[in-house]
């Protein structure tokens, strides 16, 4: 079994990635899209009363009725900073709460996705690659910079054009320029701009520059 030559510690902030096996594509339709994104809202507490397949069966007021009083009275496992799914990889910027949050959100992401995908599809197997990869965030600068790294993925990736990137729905970039968020504690990097569309810019200004990330290579997973 893999392990960790550094441990996690609570109360950090760190880059977190993992990719599918084989670089397949996993997130196929906007179904699986929003299901990844489901999960990850869900299992960012610590033991909900039921899994995320139960859930999912509820009637739609009970669902409503479940996650408000989640949101209300539900222990978290960890703070979800920025996100992106990319059709076979995911990038996470995350403040553990405990030392064995982020192993216990991310075991849960991934074996209630792979779960989902394997039924969907009749596959058989591992769905992600066995550990996922994380960077403790070291400095502001380097807090700022990943999270536009992540932001700009699928610009990077060329999965969209830059004019589109404001519209990709399977991200956080949304949850930043909205006027409010219940998923991701954005606050801890907009508060270092004067407003939301101050970092706005500070994102796309970058974006017709790819190149440029370059220069952070050693910050961040790739």
């Amino acid at each position: 079994m893999p392990y960790r030559k550094i441990p996690l510690k609570g109360g950090e902030i760190y880059h977190v990635f993992n990719r599918s096996v084989a670089k397949q594509s996993i997130f196929l339709t906007s179904r699986d899209f929003q299901r990844s994104v489901d999960v990850i809202n869900f299992y960012r507490f610590k033991k909900p009363k039921l899994r995320f397949s139960f859930f999912n069966r509820l009637q739609k007021g009970e669902k409503e009725s479940f996650l408000k009083d989640l949101l209300t009275n539900g222990e978290k496992l960890l703070e979800i900073l920025a996100y992106c799914i990319m059709p076979n990889h995911v990038h996470f910027l995350l403040q553990p709460v405990g030392d064995q949050s982020m192993s216990d959100f991310m075991r849960n992401f991934q074996h209630s996705y792979s779960k989902y995908f394997n039924t969907r599809t009749q596959r058989t197997g591992s769905l992600f690659q066995s550990m996922f990869k994380a960077i403790r965030i070291e400095s502001d600068e380097q807090l700022l910079h990943v999270s536009r790294y992540i932001h700009l993925n699928p610009t990077t990736s060329y999965l969209v054009k830059v004019e589109s990137l404001l519209e990709y729905p399977w991200s956080s970039f949304q949850d930043y320029l909205r006027e409010n968020s219940s998923m991701v504690a954005r606050n801890k990097i907009l508060d270092y701009f004067r407003s939301r569309e101050d970092y706005k810019r500070f994102v796309l200004d970058q974006a017709n520059y790819q190149r440029e990330l370059e220069k952070i290579k050693h910050l961040i997973l790739e």
